[in-house]
């Protein structure tokens, strides 16, 4: 996940999730791995990027809303947030945002 995503023209959705972690690693390294995989398999999924220092920020971006709903739906991932807010995460927020424009380099 260290490349910057290519993402379609305009416009689609970001899912952008900022966390702090907790102390504890068991099982996060292998499920953020799984969870990426999974989403490469949803339909609507157009990419990821991630970054991690004091604050970890993910941004996920999809095709429309539905398909953001659809992610959020899936079994795995839903079983991947309750461990989250178990062990994993001190804080966290979610945020949607609509893509209407971007510049690139």
């Amino acid at each position: 996940m260290s490349d910057i995503a290519n993402t379609p023209p305009p416009p689609y959705y970001a899912v952008i999730f900022t966390n702090l972690r907790t102390e504890l690693e068991e099982g996060y390294g292998e499920t953020a791995a799984r969870m990426v995989e999974l989403a490469e398999q949803q339909p609507g999924f157009l990419g990821v990027e991630s970054a991690r220092d004091t604050v970890g920020i993910t941004v996920s971006y999809w095709k429309d809303i539905d398909s953001i709903k659809q992610w959020k739906a899936n079994v795995e991932h839903i079983e991947a947030q309750k461990l989250g807010r178990k062990k994993w995460y001190a804080a966290f927020t979610t945020r949607i945002a609509k893509v209407e424009r971007e510049y690139s380099l």
